[in-house]
C-alpha cells in the first residue's frame, strides 16, 4: 500500500467477564488481595427537592442549565446536614454543562433523560487536564463534560433506569470532519473526587467518553448501560484514570471505542503528571469490544 493508505476492519464480539463469584458487593470491603476498599451502602438522603421546584421544564427544548446550577447551589447548603438529593422526574431535560456539589445525590427517575446540548456555546471551554498537556485531540482547552464534580465527597448519580443522553451525533460530525475548534466533552467526570457511585442508569451517545473519573478514590460504577454506535469515533465506556480502588460491576458497554480503558494521563504528560490507575476490580461485565485491524504504513 502508498503512504497514508490504510485498511480498516471492524469486528464486533461479546464477552461476559465473569471475575469474581460473589453475589453481594463485599470484595470492595478493606483487603489486601488488591479489590477495592470501598463498600458504600446507599441511605435516603435527609432532604431532597425536584428540579421542577427551579423552574425546570421537561419538554426536550427548553434549556435548563441554570435551573440545575441553581437547584444544585441550593442543595450545597445541606452538606454538613447529612446531604440532599435532586430528583429528575419523568420528561427530557435539556441542559448544558453544570457541577454537582459534595453529599449529593442526583437521582434521575425512570422515563428522566437528561439531554447534552447540541449547541457549542452551552459547553463552556476550559483548560486542558495537567496529565493531559496540551490536549488529547486538539491542541489548547477543552469542552466541560456534561456533569461535572471537582474536588468532591459523598457524591452519587442514580435512578429507577433513567438516562443521560448526550446526542453526540453533532460533536461526532464535527471531529470527523476536523471542524471542531476543542477536544469534546465527556458525559461524566469527575476530577480529585472520592467516595463516588454512579449506579442504575442508561448513558446514551456521549460526545466522546461517558464516565471518566480522574485523579479519584473510591469509585463503584454498578448496573449502568453505555451505548453509542458502532463507529461513533472514540466513545469509550468506563476510563479509570489516575485513580484508586475502582469498582465496575453489573454493567453493559456498548460503544464505538475501548468498552473500559485504565488509564494515567497521556503519553510524556502522564508520565511527569506520575500518578497510575491502581487497585481496580471488574466483575460481571457485558461488554461489546471494538477491534480495529489496520494495515498499511506512515512516511
Amino acid at each position: 500500500m502508498t503512504g497514508g493508505e490504510t485498511l480498516g476492519f471492524w469486528i464486533y464480539v461479546t464477552l461476559l467477564l465473569l471475575l469474581a463469584t460473589s453475589d453481594a458487593f463485599e470484595h470492595c470491603k478493606a483487603a489486601n488481595d488488591g479489590q477495592c476498599k470501598f463498600n458504600r451502602h446507599l441511605e435516603p438522603r435527609p432532604h431532597s427537592v425536584s428540579i421542577l421546584e427551579f423552574g425546570a421544564v421537561g419538554d426536550g427544548k427548553t434549556l435548563n442549565t441554570v435551573a440545575f446550577q441553581n437547584a444544585i447551589f441550593y442543595l450545597k447548603s445541606f452538606a454538613d446536614k447529612g446531604g440532599a438529593q435532586l430528583y429528575v422526574p419523568a420528561g427530557r431535560w435539556l441542559t448544558g454543562s453544570f457541577d454537582l456539589t459534595s453529599h449529593l445525590t442526583l437521582f434521575l427517575e425512570r422515563e428522566a433523560v437528561i439531554l447534552g446540548s447540541q449547541e457549542y456555546f452551552h459547553w463552556e471551554v476550559v483548560e486542558p487536564l495537567l496529565s493531559y498537556g496540551r490536549g488529547i485531540e486538539l491542541q489548547g482547552g477543552r469542552y466541560r463534560s456534561l456533569i461535572m464534580g471537582h474536588n468532591l465527597t459523598d457524591v452519587v448519580i442514580t435512578g429507577g433506569n433513567g438516562t443521560i443522553d448526550g446526542q453526540g451525533s453533532v460533536w461526532w460530525e464535527q471531529f470527523s470532519s476536523c471542524s471542531i475548534n476543542y477536544s469534546r466533552p465527556h458525559l461524566v467526570e469527575f476530577i480529585g473526587a472520592k467516595d463516588v457511585v454512579i449506579s442504575n442508569l442508561t448513558f446514551l451517545n456521549s460526545p466522546a467518553w461517558n464516565i471518566h473519573p480522574v485523579y479519584c478514590s473510591n469509585v463503584l460504577v454498578q448496573n449502568i448501560i453505555a451505548y453509542s454506535p458502532p463507529k461513533s469515533p472514540y466513545t469509550s465506556g468506563i476510563v479509570p484514570d489516575s485513580s484508586e480502588h475502582v469498582c465496575i460491576e453489573n454493567s453493559n458497554i456498548s460503544v464505538g471505542y475501548d468498552a473500559i480503558v485504565l488509564k494515567s494521563g497521556w503519553d510524556e504528560y502522564g508520565i511527569a503528571y506520575g500518578k497510575p490507575t491502581t487497585n481496580v476490580h471488574i466483575r460481571e461485565v457485558r461488554l461489546q469490544v471494538f477491534f480495529r485491524i489496520w494495515s498499511g504504513f506512515w512516511q
